[in-house]
C-alpha cells in the first residue's frame, strides 16, 4: 500500500472516530440539509439573476435591431424627398449617410447585446440543470432522514431490550422459580395434611358421640324393663 493510501486510510478511520462520537447524528444530518437548503436559496436567487440579466440583453438587442431599421427607413425616405425635389441631393445624402452610420451603430449594439444574451441564456441553463439536481438532492436526503429517524427510534427501542434481557439472569431465574415451585408442592402437602387430620378428628367424634348414643339408648331399655315389671306387665316387643 503506498503512502498516500495509508494516509487516506488513517484519516478515513478518523473520521469514522468522529461521526460515531456525535451526540446526535440525525441532528448534525437535519442540519446538514438546512445548510443544502441555503445553498438551494441562494443559488435560485442567482439563476433568477442570471435570467433577468438573460431578458434584459434580448429586449436591448431587440430594441436595437428595431432601432436599426428605423434608420434605415429614414435614410429611404431622405432619398425619396430627394428624388421627389423636396430635398437638396447633396443634404439628402448627407442625412442618409448619417441614418446609415447610426443604423450601422445599432445593428452592432444589437449584434452584442444578442450574443451576450446567449451566453447569458446558456449559464442561465447550465444553473437551472445544476438547481433542480440540487432539489432533487435534497428531496431524496429529507426523505432518507425520515426512514432513518424511524430506524433510529425502532433501534435504539430493541437496544433497549436486548440491554434489558442481557441483564436477566437466566439460571438464577430458573433457580428462582423452581424453588417457588418447591415451596408450592411444600404448602399443597401441609394442606392436604391438614385437611386429613381434620377428617381424622371428625371421625372420632362421630365414634365418641355413636358411643355414648348405644349407652343412653342400653340404659333407656333398662328403665323400661323395671317399668314393665313394677306395673306387673310381662312380655313384650320391648324384651
Amino acid at each position: 500500500m503506498g503512502l498516500f493510501q495509508r494516509i487516506f486510510k488513517v484519516a478515513q478511520s478518523e473520521t469514522h472516530a468522529v461521526i460515531d462520537k456525535l451526540e446526535d447524528p440525525i441532528k448534525m444530518t437535519e442540519q446538514g440539509i438546512r445548510d443544502l437548503k441555503l445553498d438551494l436559496a441562494r443559488a435560485l436567487k442567482s439563476l433568477a439573476e442570471v435570467k433577468a440579466i438573460a431578458i434584459r440583453m434580448k429586449k436591448d438587442g431587440e430594441d436595437q435591431k428595431a432601432l436599426a431599421a428605423d434608420y434605415e427607413r429614414k435614410a429611404m425616405l431622405l432619398l425619396q424627398k430627394a428624388q421627389q425635389g423636396a430635398l437638396a441631393p447633396a443634404e439628402a445624402d448627407r442625412l442618409a449617410t448619417e441614418a446609415l452610420a447610426r443604423k450601422e451603430e445599432a445593428s452592432k449594439r444589437a449584434a452584442e447585446f444578442l450574443s451576450n444574451h446567449q451566453q447569458q441564456q446558456q449559464l442561465s441553463d447550465q444553473l437551472q440543470v445544476k438547481v433542480e439536481k440540487l432539489k432533487q438532492t435534497i428531496n431524496k436526503y429529507d426523505n432518507e432522514l425520515i426512514t432513518l429517524k424511524a430506524r433510529a427510534r425502532t433501534a435504539e427501542s430493541m437496544k433497549k431490550i436486548n440491554k434489558q434481557m442481557a441483564q436477566v439472569d437466566s439460571s438464577s431465574t430458573v433457580a428462582m422459580l423452581e424453588k417457588m415451585k418447591n415451596k408450592v408442592a411444600e404448602e399443597e402437602s401441609l394442606a392436604e395434611a391438614y385437611g386429613q387430620l381434620a377428617d381424622t378428628t371428625a371421625s372420632v367424634d362421630e365414634e365418641i358421640e355413636k358411643a355414648l348414643a348405644d349407652s343412653s339408648h342400653a340404659a333407656a331399655k333398662d328403665s323400661l324393663g323395671e317399668l314393665k315389671k313394677k306395673m306387673g306387665i310381662t312380655g313384650g316387643a320391648g324384651n
